[in-house]
């Protein structure tokens, strides 16, 4: 656990050495800058293995924020950093990358060339900034104070090469995990092989100095904390809930104490007032450089746990996260069409969605955070367990809890369901409520005085259908910048990726919205309409600097999967909001916002031509509710049934009006084709 910095250019020591102040709680071991030409280096020392102080030196230079597990067998130095200095040194940083069992976040300089890594998984935050200069740091809001602009966060399946000489940044791609072959040896064998790789990846992190764990009664922790303690280490669990006399008790809190009891852990409750809420929400929120509902309702009850452990001594803390993603916890997992796939996809997502907030937290605690669910070797092998394993109707995680019953954690512990942080703690309560005394409409909107800065720039990928453009608004909602709106327009009339019918309306939904739009046409052959995407995507990159894209998607995987590849080639990251959304509760959501849609194309059975052109109410959802009783219908028209254009809503500035069109018939098809359409 450390702070780096790096920057180019004239004034870069000054830079540096006002940088370090701001990284202080990352490391307050030491703090140590190297001075170059025309570059400066800077390093904060959190010192958990050895007591190296850095930036390193050779023929090179390195400066690191790592936790290497393996060093020891790696070579012979006093800390993992100095024999990853000298791995550096003597070998292709591909080749150093793969014999790397840890986390980490660094930048190794030689020969007119900085070179900028991190763990696979993104544990390790690192973001840059290449305008004038090139930049780099391991929190976000570093570089902002310094007043660089278009600041990116590296993408963990990324190496990047800056070189001085040349001003110029070259992308290396590394590979991710994969889930096949799937493993075809038997339950017990199975139950017994993720058995040991689970306990080394715990044995392999626990430290020589006081730690906790973060504690919640869930599957996770629990088995956690009941493998530490059978191994025979001291340590303590933390727990932070919302106290107020008019809410029940929270859940994890009445699951932890009787747990606790029962397993003879040490657990610390942490009780938070709604006033104490406020309060830690103004130092959260900018910390977290976000104000994302679901985010902030974790952080709190995540960085309660962890003031507290820091105030008892303690130097690392154990969490549970990355269970979900591995073991397929979350009911996404259950409506995908392979959970495996959906773990994959969920990974990929998380050093956006989870590990930044996490790292941020603990640094500022300055706690050294320890996460052995997303163990290399473990991630490795549970994705190839086979899903019937993992998930079914009536659970998830069945794997994790069977092998929890095997190490003899009571049954009733084990099979608890699964409750997300913030409401097993009652602070996304806490949330509501505060809202409600600000008198404010959303808790979206409440958080936006905390940070009131934009989230992230983000491009919508829309075709003027009402999914497109609901998802892009609900990012909107959460404070994100929709720096503009993408359509891909098909010459392939039956495109599995693009919708087609009223596309070219795309151009009014712009213009009523005040969004930007860029335009991209592809002959929609299969698979190399991909290509096209790429290119637009990057372009959108390079004009409007956007962090990640926004997508649609419902329940299609053949979509979001294909989207999902290509945004990560780009380092884009990627948005879903609407995924495996309950379709009735979608189009009622869409009804009830006061956006207006029409139908453009049916074709499915139940459905005719009179339903084109006519804006959906609640008394057209009722029917395509029946229809979906009797004949199995997709009520958002995800399977195909029907196709939407969306013409106003609350984002919108003028009401899109159709003023010539005509209907095609071809068997159950029929199609709306819009002559003229104008903005009312």
């Amino acid at each position: 656990m450390c702070g780096i910095i790096g920057i180019f250019g004239e004034n870069s020591k000054i830079q540096v050495e006002k940088s370090l102040e701001l990284l202080k709680n990352r490391g307050k071991d030491n703090q140590d800058i190297y001075e170059g030409d025309n570059f400066t280096l800077g390093h904060t020392l959190h010192s958990v293995v050895g007591f190296t102080k850095q930036p390193i030196t050779g023929r090179g230079i390195l400066t690191a924020n790592c936790e290497i597990y393996n060093w020891k067998e790696l070579g012979n130095e006093e800390s993992d950093s100095k024999v990853l200095f000298n791995l550096l040194e003597n070998n292709e940083i591909e080749e150093v990358l793969k014999k790397l069992d840890g986390v980490f976040a660094f930048a190794y300089y030689k020969d007119n060339q900085i070179y900028l890594a991190r763990d696979i998984i993104g544990i390790k935050p690192l973001w840059y900034t290449h305008t004038d200069t090139f930049a780099f740091a391991s929190e976000k809001k570093v570089l902002e104070n310094l007043g660089y602009l278009n600041i990116q966060e590296l993408n963990p399946r990324e190496i990047l090469i800056y070189n001085k000489e040349e001003d110029k940044i070259t992308i290396k791609k590394r590979k991710f995990f994969t889930i096949k072959p799937e493993n075809q040896d038997s339950k017990e064998i199975i139950l017994k092989d993720l058995e040991n790789y689970f306990l080394n990846a715990i044995k392999k992190r626990i430290p020589s100095k006081k730690f906790g764990v973060l504690f919640s009664g869930g599957i996770d922790s629990t088995i956690l904390s009941h493998i530490i303690k059978n191994n025979g280490h001291n340590f303590t669990c933390y727990l932070s809930v919302f106290d107020d006399p008019d809410l029940k008790e929270p859940e994890d809190l009445t699951y932890a104490q009787e747990i606790a009891k029962e397993l003879n852990f040490n657990l610390e409750i942490v009780k938070i007032k709604l006033d104490e809420v406020e309060s830690l929400l103004k130092t959260i929120v900018p910390l977290i450089e976000d104000s994302n509902v679901v985010k902030v309702g974790v952080a709190l009850t995540f960085y309660a746990a962890c003031k507290k452990a820091k105030e008892d001594g303690c130097k690392v803390i154990f969490s549970g996260l990355g269970s979900e993603e591995i073991f397929a916890g979350y009911e996404r997992h259950k409506n995908s069409r392979n959970a495996n796939e959906e773990c994959i996809s969920g990974l990929l997502k998380m050093y956006e969605r989870d590990t930044y907030r996490d790292d941020v937290i603990t640094m500022f605690n300055e706690l050294e955070l320890r996460l052995p669910f997303l163990d290399k070797e473990l991630v490795n092998y549970a994705l190839k367990i086979p899903e019937k394993y993992k998930i079914n109707e009536e659970q998830s995680k069945i794997i994790l809890r069977d092998l929890a019953i095997k190490l003899k954690l009571p049954e009733r512990f084990s099979q608890r369901k699964k409750r997300a942080a913030q409401y097993g703690s009652n602070f996304h309560k806490a949330l509501k409520k505060l809202t409600k005394k600000e008198n404010h409409k959303f808790i979206s909107s409440y958080l936006k005085q905390f940070y009131p800065q934009k989230n992230l720039k983000l491009a919508a990928l829309v075709s003027s259908g009402k999914d497109g453009i609901y998802a892009m608004y609900t990012m909107m909602k959460q404070n994100y910048e929709i720096s503009c709106m993408i359509t891909i327009k098909s010459k392939n009339l039956d495109s599995y990726m693009y919708h087609t019918p009223a596309v070219d309306i795309v151009k009014l939904q712009s213009e009523s919205t005040g969004i930007p739009l860029m335009i991209q046409e592809t002959e929609g052959e299969k698979e190399k309409e991909l290509e096209d995407l790429k290119i637009i995507l990057k372009e959108a990159k390079e004009k409007y600097q956007i962090d990640g894209i926004i997508t649609g998607a419902l329940f299609s995987n053949y979509q979001r999967e294909r989207i999902e590849k290509v945004a990560d080639s780009l380092s884009l990251k990627i948005f879903s909001p609407l995924w495996h959304m309950n379709q009735e509760t979608e189009v009622r959501e869409i009804i009830n916002k006061d956006f207006k849609f029409i139908i453009t194309k049916v074709a499915a059975d139940g459905l005719e031509k009179s339903w084109l052109n006519k804006i959906i109410t609640e008394d057209h959802l009722q029917k395509l509710i029946q229809l979906n009783e009797k004949i199995g219908f997709n009520i958002a028209g995800e399977g195909g049934e029907f196709e939407s254009l969306m013409i106003d809503g609350p984002i919108f500035n003028k009401k899109i009006q159709i003023e010539d069109f005509e209907i095609e018939e071809d068997g159950i098809v029929a199609t709306l084709i819009i002559k003229k359409a104008k903005l009312v």
